[in-house]
């Protein structure tokens, strides 16, 4: 395993901006490391910040779906586009957000076998079917959504979530980008 974040030749800025090198001190302090996924975007600004930007949107925004239940669909989608980075960070924030190692591995290796609500397993269905086949997707699907009590604005967080794990899987993965050591001991 390298320590480059990624297997191209894209070093980061140097010096970094003075709100991008806040950003990483956050990180830093906060997580104990940078992700690598935000060093490999760090070798142009204005995609890291774009990058960041939706992230911080779909995963940390209002929403009618808890942090964690988001973890669980970037967990789902990774697994089945089989993105080592992706697994490897969600994963571990599964494993932290939950409180249950166990459910962080059955979210990693296969969501089916773990034990959860008809709300989370509809939810983790339509990822899966948006993951596999969306131009399959038909309002029957959203009514197994609704039925369990998303509304249409949880719906689009839903797709939101699932859509950019989706984009950022094939990223991470064409580009071999390694996640942080750290993350494989955590929460265990």
């Amino acid at each position: 395993m390298s320590d480059k974040p990624t297997a191209l030749d894209l070093p980061m800025v140097d010096p970094l901006p003075a709100a991008t090198q806040k950003y990483f001190d956050v990180c830093q302090d906060k997580l104990g490391m940078i992700p690598n996924v935000l060093q490999a975007y760090a070798f142009d600004i204005e995609k890291l910040n774009a990058f960041t930007g939706l992230y911080n949107d779909v995963m940390l925004a209002d929403s009618g779906l808890s942090k964690l239940e988001r973890e669980m669909i970037a967990v789902v989608v990774s697994s089945i586009n089989k993105c080592f980075y992706c697994l490897t960070a969600h994963g571990a924030a599964v494993r932290q957000m939950s409180g249950d190692p166990i459910l962080g591995e059955q979210m990693v290796m296969n969501w089916r076998v773990a034990n959860l609500n008809a709300r989370q397993t509809a939810m983790l269905s339509f990822a899966e079917k948006m993951t596999k086949a969306s131009h399959e997707i038909t309002e029957d699907d959203r009514k197994v959504l609704r039925d369990v009590g998303f509304s249409d604005r949880d719906i689009w967080d839903i797709a939101a979530v699932a859509g950019f794990f989706n984009m950022t899987n094939r990223v991470a993965s064409a580009t071999d980008m390694q996640p942080n050591k750290e993350y494989h001991a955590q929460n265990r």
